[in-house]
């Protein structure tokens, strides 16, 4: 979030009555940036108050701990990134687009405003089970969307079609976050496509489609 965003949050926190959704949307917006800056055990409470313009018993009063504001953060994030991937393989029917939009939906989301995605694929609460189990939902829940479409088109059992579905997700999200390490040295566009195309010479090269 930039100063002047962080600045025009604050202000409307301060003295301004808001609507039970649109205050908690202020507050894990703040939550975010927090949290993305210090990770979880550095965050504190007052900080995500301060940075919402709110008192921390507001705070308290949407979230009793700072666990559950952190859950709650990241329950939002893993059900963004499924629903790209499930977006991806639900828009069309023709199989080569289908792998370039999965591609796209991790490059999309780890490059995404707030820095959201290292909540999922960099958390330092992996130890706590709940955030483990989240996490690892993402990567479970992308996995199966792309599962039923090779399962379906491609004429492969389960196990198959799912090794083939671990491939591309773990392809693509290494590559993702790869990419934005190295300042994006390669444009988005470049880069899904250059993914895109290797993962589809194996998948469409090496197993007949039945839908094609």
């Amino acid at each position: 979030m930039t100063e002047t965003a962080q600045q025009s949050t604050a202000q409307a926190g301060r003295g301004v009555r808001l609507p039970r959704t649109a205050r908690r949307a202020q507050l894990l917006a703040a939550a975010q940036d927090v949290f993305v800056a210090n990770g979880y055990h550095a965050a504190a409470m007052d900080e995500i108050a301060e940075r919402a313009g709110v008192s921390k018993p507001v705070l308290y009063q949407h979230f009793p701990g700072k666990l559950e504001l952190y859950m709650a953060l990241l329950e939002t994030h893993v059900e963004e990134l499924v629903g790209r991937v499930r977006d991806a393989m639900d828009s069309t029917t023709d199989n080569k687009q289908r792998v370039h939009n999965a591609v796209a939906a991790f490059f999309d989301f780890v490059d995404g405003e707030g820095q959201a995605f290292r909540m999922v694929f960099e958390s330092d609460l992996r130890g706590e089970p709940a955030v483990r189990e989240a996490v690892q939902r993402a990567t479970s829940d992308s996995v199966d969307a792309i599962t039923e479409t090779i399962t379906a088109d491609a004429g492969l059992d389960q196990d198959r079609a799912r090794l083939l579905a671990v491939g591309l997700v773990g392809m693509s999200q290494v590559t993702a976050r790869m990419w934005l390490e190295n300042d994006r040295n390669v444009s988005k566009e470049d880069a899904v496509a250059l993914i895109s195309n290797l993962a589809w010479r194996g998948i469409g090269g090496g197993f007949p489609l039945q839908h094609p």
